[in-house]
């Protein structure tokens, strides 16, 4: 009961907080777009869109630090994905966690560069030595690992994302399902021993 209570007070504060469909509609810079972002199929909750929507969260989330939530809600209406999860999903890097994801990106590209550079031979190696990357050197010293970590945490969240939620998904229909199958053969039984006795 408890947990049931949990899982209602979280809708409850979710749904609080996310803009609904009349107020995109009016907000002054969505309603020249709006008659798209109302469209009932990017508010659905399928086993097709919710996936979509989170790994489309995850990317942008992952993939910009500023106005991720517009380029998210932006990307749902092609790729057909549900808008408030992709929205709600890009929260995953919000001011308080990137400080922590930028460090987890910079060790992640820091890694990848560094194995690119410990398996180079022969002609990767000698252009390692001239000029012109010898300047890109300095750049992706400062900055580049972090980006480039980025990339990587955008593509790799994304999948895994969509996948985690296609299969809890699956799992929580299959749970629904099996459940509102025990219920229907206990009250069969009860049926049955009700015209024996």
């Amino acid at each position: 009961m408890n947990r049931k209570r949990s899982k209602d007070t979280v809708a409850r504060w979710i749904g609080a907080r996310m803009p609904t469909r009349e107020e995109m509609a009016r907000n002054k810079y969505l309603k020249p777009i709006a008659h798209r972002f109302l469209s009932p199929e990017l508010w659905r909750f399928t086993r097709r869109s919710v996936p979509r929507g989170v790994a489309l969260g995850l990317f942008c989330g992952f993939i910009i630090p500023i106005g991720q939530i517009f380029l998210a809600a932006f990307l749902a209406l092609p790729a057909r994905a549900n808008m408030p999860i992709s929205a709600l999903v890009t929260f995953v890097t919000n001011p308080l966690t990137f400080p922590f994801w930028a460090w987890i990106a910079n060790r992640v590209g820091d890694f990848m560069l560094g194995l690119d550079r410990s398996v180079g031979s022969g002609v990767i190696q000698e252009q390692m030595q001239t000029e012109g990357w010898r300047s890109y050197q300095g750049v992706f010293a400062a900055v580049g690992e972090t980006v480039f970590g980025f990339v990587i945490l955008a593509i790799v969240t994304s999948a895994v994302g969509y996948f985690v939620s296609k299969w809890f998904w699956r799992w929580k229909v299959g749970r629904r399902r099996t459940k509102r199958l025990q219920t229907m053969e206990r009250r069969m039984e009860e049926r049955l021993e009700a015209q024996k006795g």
